[in-house]
């Protein structure tokens, strides 16, 4: 009952672990597998080891948390070992990768499609450093360069991440998908935005602005969903602020085929996963539901 399909890839239910908490190694990506997560997407990485920001990268604000860790991560070579050893059985893997340049993003899409199902393309991180990130998904051209040259490097599926910060979401998808995207995730972070220590008079992340996630940002990744899915052929991801069965029910009726679950995993632990899966199947049953494929977008009928 809560399989759904995406671009050819089979998922045991729509929930999938987003990029950015608990995506760091294997083990805590079986973790997530184990606790009822149809799929798992890793944590951004790129090229080279990346150090980030220096802390404080997360504080906690009403609706959620604003966060600026600067993409940091050990670099492919060391990605790799973890996606190796993730649990692949039935389980959906996607790697998470960002860059510069189009080149950087399609040597990185051949160093780790044989080990993961599906590659995300980070284009639309809000406090990136060094110009990657939003600075991507703002722009149709860099946009379409970046998923082209991804996506002819690719023997699997290529999902580009997209950023709300922006005029017209409808025209970035709408380029993402000429340029070859299979698939859409939306939305990245809101913002950025900040918060100030009034004790000492002085911002609270070291990078003073950050990506805030959380539950505040649903209706606007709602808005964008239904949006979007009216402009585009392709699947829809749909991510932020999901915490409850209802908040998934939304999206997909919105027009989204899974959802990528993040900051309620720091609030209500792993087992969010069960709980909304159970949530889920439950009121497919009572409203009549036999499938994903018969909610996707109904909201527009």
């Amino acid at each position: 009952m809560l399989k759904t399909k995406i671009c050819g890839v089979e998922f045991q239910n729509p929930l999938m672990l987003a990029a950015g908490i608990m995506g760091s190694n294997a083990s805590s990506m079986n973790w997530i597998l184990k606790s009822g997560a149809g799929g798992v997407v890793s944590k951004s990485f790129s090229l080279n080891p990346h150090p980030g920001y220096v802390n404080p990268t997360t504080v906690a604000v009403e609706g959620g948390i604003i966060n600026a860790i600067g993409l940091s991560n050990p670099g492919v070579e060391n990605f790799k070992e973890e996606l190796k050893k993730i649990e692949r059985e039935n389980n959906v893997v996607i790697a998470s990768i960002y860059g510069a340049t189009p080149g950087e993003f399609s040597t990185l899409v051949g160093e780790v499609q044989e080990y993961v199902d599906m590659i995300e393309l980070n284009i639309s991180c809000p406090h990136a450093m060094d110009g990657y990130g939003a600075s991507i998904g703002q722009s149709c051209d860099l946009s379409h360069t970046i998923v082209a040259a991804s996506k002819d490097a690719s023997d699997v599926p290529i999902i580009a991440k997209l950023t709300p910060n922006v005029t017209d979401i409808t025209e970035i998808a709408k380029t993402c998908e000429d340029a070859g995207a299979d698939c859409l995730s939306l939305i990245n972070t809101l913002g950025p935005g900040m918060k100030i220590n009034i004790d000492v008079a002085k911002p609270v992340l070291s990078n003073k602005f950050g990506g805030m996630s959380g539950r505040a940002i649903k209706p606007i990744a709602i808005r964008n969903v239904y949006s979007v899915f009216e402009a585009v052929d392709i699947p829809l991801i749909g991510v932020g602020g999901i915490y409850t069965f209802e908040d998934v029910v939304e999206f997909i009726f919105a027009g989204a085929r899974a959802v990528q679950i993040g900051t309620a995993i720091m609030d209500e632990g792993v087992e969010v996963f069960g709980k909304i899966n159970e949530g889920l199947e439950n009121f497919m049953k009572e409203k009549g539901y036999g499938s994903i494929d018969e909610m996707v977008g109904i909201a527009h009928d």
